[in-house]
């Protein structure tokens, strides 16, 4: 069984059909890399499996349970599937540590003696140890990144949502935020995330799915998709992505 999978999902702004019957499974400890033109459904796409939109058809699966039923408290869901973004949304008026700590308390009701080791733990693993009682605005674009998923590990979710969490860095502080979701991948951690890093969605994902008008055109291997794309509109996509 898939540790998350997509059945029909339909994700409609008005007249405009953003997901358009998208099937989709990701098995425990996969990442997979959606790739596609900005517009093409990926950001709404995370959006929706974390319950942050609603959706109008489909089915939402995390350990066989469809998560997307009206009525269900979406908090429970979001502990258990993390969301990273492109802006790092990090509170300026708290440290690093306390952006850490907050949802763990609030949400899970932790005590702050009892997650204090974990979540040094997580700033150590992640080279931030001597960072995170620095507030955001002394920190680098990657390091705010990089607490961001701090932030979200903190959570101890089962499955980590990534949506362009390098589109916003300068191009020397990509790599720094890339080698996270490496180790995140050595670890466990099942994963989804949009991406336009071309070069790393063929290094180190799973599965590669290239999204066009909400739908998904094609998916495989990554030696497969980019090696040896089947469909017109991938093809196309990949000679502009890779030029």
């Amino acid at each position: 069984m898939a540790k998350l999978e997509l059945r029909g999902v339909v994700k409609r702004f008005g007249d405009v059909t953003v997901c358009d019957g998208i099937d989709l499974q990701v098995a425990a400890g996969q990442m997979v890399c959606l790739i596609g033109a900005s517009g093409a459904g990926k950001s709404t796409l995370l959006r929706c499996i974390n319950l942050l939109e609603p959706i109008e058809e489909g089915e939402i699966y995390l350990d066989g349970q469809d998560i997307a039923v009206p009525g269900l408290d979406p908090q429970t869901v979001r502990a258990r599937i993390g969301m990273v973004f492109q802006s790092y949304n990090l509170f300026p008026h708290m440290t690093a540590f306390e952006n850490a700590m907050l949802a763990p308390r609030r949400v899970l009701g932790k005590t702050r003696d009892a997650l204090t080791p974990q979540v040094e733990e997580l700033f150590t693993r992640f080279g931030l140890a001597p960072r995170m009682h620095n507030y955001p605005d002394q920190l680098s674009g990657g390091q705010q990144q990089r607490v961001a998923i701090v932030r979200a590990l903190a959570m101890q979710p089962e499955v980590m949502l990534f949506d362009e969490i390098t589109s916003a860095l300068d191009p020397q502080l990509v790599g720094e935020v890339l080698d996270v979701l490496l180790m995140l991948k050595q670890q466990g951690m099942t994963m989804l995330l949009a991406t336009h890093e071309m070069g790393f969605a063929r290094q180190a994902a799973d599965k590669v799915c290239f999204l066009k008008d909400g739908r998904i055109v094609e998916e495989g291997p990554p030696e497969d998709l980019f090696g040896a794309p089947q469909h017109a509109d991938t093809k196309a996509f990949l000679a502009r992505a890779l030029k």
